[in-house]
């Protein structure tokens, strides 16, 4: 019966230390962290490697349940795997321990919370682009040197090579070679 723990941030400028020592602190037989969006869990390599040697009587231990997920889905789905595995949830700064019915409902109110707090955050974001593109402030950084594009296009290289070349997705490519005369 291991306790294992997880520890997440979105991005390079936040800082994991907390999470560690609040994780060391709770007795984590071992540690895994990783610098990832967590809208998904797609991407997520290190939480996939726990998910897949997780063991019945383990316990995937966290600080707060938003470094585990960010939509309700994705935390049913997670708690699901666990389950399924045998084994538990636990969280360090919050009321979960999925070993009692009141933990589990915290933990369901808690990743509705997560979700609807990151929906909020898309709308604000939208509405922030929208204005900017009203006022005429916002653009778009152009990322894409058509000439480049033709050049290439010009010497026989298809649209694959061109992309890889100037390491661009080839669907920019394609948006040039469209806009062509």
């Amino acid at each position: 019966m291991a306790r294992i723990g997880y520890a997440r941030v979105s991005t390079l400028d936040q800082d994991l230390t907390a999470q560690l020592a609040a994780l060391k602190a709770a007795c984590c037989d071992i540690i895994r962290s990783e610098t990832v969006s967590g809208s998904s869990i797609i991407g997520r390599d290190e939480l996939r490697t726990v998910l897949a040697f997780i063991r019945e009587g383990d316990t995937l231990v966290v600080t707060r349940v938003d470094r585990l997920a960010r939509s309700i889905g994705d935390l049913q789905d997670i708690v699901r795997e666990l389950r399924g595995n045998g084994a538990g949830l636990l969280a360090t700064e919050q009321p979960i321990d999925t070993s009692t019915a009141a933990g589990k409902a915290f933990l369901d109110m808690l990743g509705v919370f997560a979700e609807f707090e990151t929906n909020l955050r898309r709308e604000r974001q939208a509405e922030g682009i929208a204005k900017a593109k009203a006022a005429g402030v916002y653009k778009r950084a152009r990322t894409v040197d058509p000439e480049a594009v033709r050049a290439l296009m010009g010497e026989g290289k298809g649209a694959s090579a061109i992309a890889r070349q100037l390491g661009i997705g080839r669907a920019s490519v394609y948006r040039v070679i469209k806009a062509a005369p």
